[in-house]
């Protein structure tokens, strides 16, 4: 499934396109989400740590724990583990990273740091590109791509979309394993923040020269 490039700059990995933003570290952002095959379209929703998009998103429905305490895999506090579970996880495996087990590898889910440069280093603007509501991201070298407000997924549904933005990282919060980060926006407001790892959202991938 490729998603077409709009904008000079760009380049192909395993059949997908980025774009190029002139961020500090290098970072090559994709052109789309995954699950979608072009900027505007809002692709899969993703639980963190999932691979494929489902019907129903809440904790008993997520694989790698059935509660906020009850977690199998990526808990580093045993008072959210399964029985006092706990490994090193903080970063996603391949495997378990929605970006590289559809689109192959190479491409991942972005870190932290990476959320964060895009939220500093560029330029927001809130727009509606064919009909569908999201920001233009605009790098240092003056490309950009589209991020749509793709809403969210729980237990009732898609909710939000065309005024909420939420898009995964691939890093646990600190402290409290059953949250994982990610970059929220709305049409006043971009931030970074964390959220339950059973929400369903969006995945825009990253790759590294």
């Amino acid at each position: 499934m490729k998603c077409k490039p709009s904008l000079s700059g760009n380049g192909t990995l395993q059949g997908h396109d980025y774009v190029d933003l002139g961020l500090p570290s290098g970072t090559l952002w994709a052109t789309c989400n995954v699950g979608a095959n072009s900027p505007e379209e809002y692709g899969d929703c993703f639980a963190w740590g999932e691979t494929t998009p489902k019907t129903t998103y809440g904790w008993s429905t997520y694989k790698y724990g059935t509660d906020y305490n009850q977690l199998t895999k990526y808990c580093n506090n045993s008072d959210y583990g399964k029985n006092g579970f706990t490994d090193t996880k903080t970063t996603l495996d391949a495997g378990d990273d929605a970006a590289t087990a559809n689109w192959g590898s190479g491409w991942r889910m972005p870190t932290k740091a990476e959320m964060i440069e895009l939220k500093e280093e560029c330029s927001w603007e809130w727009t509606a590109p064919k009909g569908v509501y999201g920001y233009r991201v605009t790098g240092p070298n003056g490309n950009s791509l589209f991020l749509p407000a793709a809403g969210n997924c729980d237990e009732c549904g898609l909710g939000d979309a065309g005024s909420l933005g939420g898009y995964w990282s691939g890093l646990l919060t600190a402290g409290s394993p059953s949250d994982a980060f990610g970059l929220y926006f709305y049409s006043n407001s971009v931030n970074w923040g964390y959220g339950d790892r059973f929400y369903g959202r969006s995945v825009r991938p990253v790759v590294k020269r």
